[in-house]
């Protein structure tokens, strides 16, 4: 069986922003981990609009190509990871509607989230995703990676983790392995009726 596809998806798309970086930091981690085949997903490229597509995502009957593309995008993952900014106590607009455009391509998979701001790093924007991605049936995952003071570890545009901060992102992607693999099982039995 082929190796689960982990999609790392970037939140920001904020010019000069500092998502990009701890994004190709925690690639690394999962390349490294060896457990995934991994994509790297930058909403700043994918650039959808926000939603216009006439009917409820749930009947997926997508009119727009940006649509399609994104839906077929979500769906060959496996799992996920939102590399998320925190905003005013929550997350981006950005990645809000990232997830709001689509419904059962979502399903049955874990995410795992990685926050970065200041002193909170990301917790906030965190439990606040947690139950949106609940709501589109995705498992999210206990173990996390909250970078606080961001700006301090970023170094000739790029991430410099330390210690803690590397087994925080080897725990959780030990734990979407588990889980990417009960979600191919539960994916197939929902297909199946």
């Amino acid at each position: 069986m082929a190796k689960p596809i982990l999609q790392i998806i970037v939140g920001s798309t904020r010019p000069g922003r500092v998502g990009l970086p701890v994004a190709e930091w925690f690639r690394d981690r999962a390349v490294a981990h060896g457990g995934f085949d991994v994509e790297l997903i930058d909403l700043a490229e994918v650039d959808l609009p926000f939603m216009n597509e006439p009917n409820h995502p749930r009947l997926r009957q997508y009119v727009h190509a940006h649509t399609k593309e994104w839906s077929a995008t979500i769906e060959r993952g496996d799992a996920f990871v939102f590399v998320t900014p925190e905003y005013n106590h929550g997350y981006n607009a950005v990645l809000k509607n990232a997830l709001d455009y689509l419904h059962q391509e979502w399903a049955y998979k874990p995410a795992g989230f990685v926050g970065y701001g200041g002193v909170s790093a990301g917790t906030r924007a965190i439990q606040a995703l947690k139950p949106v991605v609940a709501a589109l049936r995705m498992t999210p995952v206990v173990e996390a990676v909250t970078i606080p003071f961001v700006f301090k570890l970023i170094e000739d545009g790029r991430l410099r983790a330390d210690d803690l901060l590397n087994g925080a992102a080897d725990a959780m992607l030990a734990e979407l392995a588990r889980l990417a693999e009960a979600g191919r099982r539960l994916r197939a039995e929902a297909a199946a009726v």
